[in-house]
C-alpha cells in the first residue's frame, strides 16, 4: 500500500432532505481520480464523520470502495474521543474493506501523552488496519508530541502520520521521523509545500476537492524537491486557500462544491450553509481563476 502524494480528504454531499447525496459522491469520487489524486480519505473531519450515523458511514465507505474499484487507496476516518469506540470503528472500517484507517487524537478529553500513546497502541494491535496518526491540536485539544510519535512508529500497524501543525519546528521534527515504514504527511494546505520539501511524503488536503489536478502539481512539484515549481504552485493556490478560511471547514468547500455540479452546499448542523455575499463571491472568484 503506497499512501503519499495527493490525498483527498472527501467532502460529504448531502441532499436537500439532509440523506447521503451518493450521486453527487460520485461525482467527487469521479473529479479526484480524473485529476490524479492519489489516495482517498472517507468519513474525516472535512467529510463531517461526526455527523453521520453508523448506517451512513458504512454506506459511503462501501459506496468509494466499489467506485473506486482498487484504483487508488480508500482510507476511512475511524479516530473517537474513547479509545473502546475507535477500536470498533477501525474493526468496522477494515470489515467493510477500508485499506487503513485514519486515527485523529482522541478530542475534547484531553489525553496526556502517556494516554495518547497507550491509545493509539490499543488501536494499532486490535483494530486490524495499517494506522495513520492524526494530529490537529487546533480541534481536539491536545497535542501529539513528536517524541510521543518516535516510540509509536515502532508498532508494524502504525504506518504513518498526518499533522496538521504547520510551524516550522514541528514541520522539522516530524520530517526527522520519517523512515521506509513510516511516512509523514502534511495536514495542512498552506505549509504543504513547505512541509514536502522538508520531508513529507504527502499531504492529507481540503482544497483537493475542488481542485485535484492543482494540487496534484504541487505534490509532485513538492516532493520531487523543485522548489521554484513548488512556489509557483503554491502561490497559485494561496487566492483559494485565503477565501476558504472565511468559515469553517468544510462550510466554504461545500459552497464551491455547489459551484462545480458536486453537490449542494448544505453541511448539517450545528454547520450552517455559507451565506450568498462578498465571501462567497470572494470563493467562486479564487475558485474561477484557478479552474481556468
Amino acid at each position: 500500500m503506497n499512501i503519499r502524494g495527493s490525498i483527498c480528504a472527501l467532502a460529504t454531499p448531502f441532499a436537500a432532505d439532509g440523506a447521503l447525496d451518493l450521486g453527487a459522491f460520485g461525482r467527487l469520487l469521479d473529479h479526484q481520480l480524473a485529476g490524479g489524486t492519489q489516495a482517498l480519505v472517507v468519513a474525516g473531519s472535512t467529510g463531517e464523520a461526526h455527523m453521520l450515523e453508523h448506517d451512513e458511514f458504512d454506506r459511503l465507505l462501501v459506496f468509494a470502495l466499489e467506485h473506486v474499484a482498487g484504483r487508488v487507496p480508500v482510507i476511512a476516518g475511524t479516530g473517537e474521543a474513547g479509545t473502546a469506540k475507535t477500536v470498533a470503528l477501525t474493526r468496522r472500517a477494515r470489515a467493510l474493506g477500508a485499506n487503513a484507517a485514519l486515527v485523529v487524537t482522541p478530542y475534547y478529553v484531553r489525553p496526556t501523552q502517556e494516554g495518547l500513546r497507550r491509545h493509539f497502541l490499543e488501536v494499532a494491535e486490535h483494530g486490524g488496519l495499517p494506522v495513520l496518526l492524526y494530529n490537529v491540536p487546533t480541534r481536539t485539544g491536545c497535542d501529539l508530541l513528536p517524541e510521543t510519535v518516535a516510540g509509536l512508529r515502532d508498532h508494524p500497524a502504525i504506518a504513518g502520520i498526518k499533522e496538521a501543525r504547520a510551524d516550522r519546528e514541528r514541520i522539522s521534527a516530524l520530517a526527522e521521523l520519517v523512515r521506509e515504514d513510516f511516512v509523514y504527511l502534511s495536514g495542512d494546505d498552506g505549509s504543504a509545500g513547505e512541509a514536502m520539501l522538508a520531508g513529507a511524503a504527502g499531504t492529507i488536503s481540503v482544497v483537493a476537492n475542488l481542485v485535484p489536478r492543482a494540487f496534484r502539481a504541487l505534490c509532485d512539484a513538492a516532493t520531487g524537491g523543485d522548489r521554484a515549481s513548488t512556489a509557483h504552485c503554491q502561490d497559485a493556490l494561496e487566492p483559494l486557500l485565503q477565501a476558504l478560511n472565511c468559515a469553517p471547514n468544510p462550510i466554504a468547500v461545500k459552497a464551491c462544491l455547489h459551484a462545480l455540479g458536486l453537490g449542494l452546499a448544505l453541511p448539517r448542523l450545528p454547520l450552517v450553509e455559507l451565506n450568498d455575499g462578498p465571501e462567497r463571491a470572494r470563493l467562486h472568484q479564487a475558485l474561477s481563476s484557478l479552474a481556468s
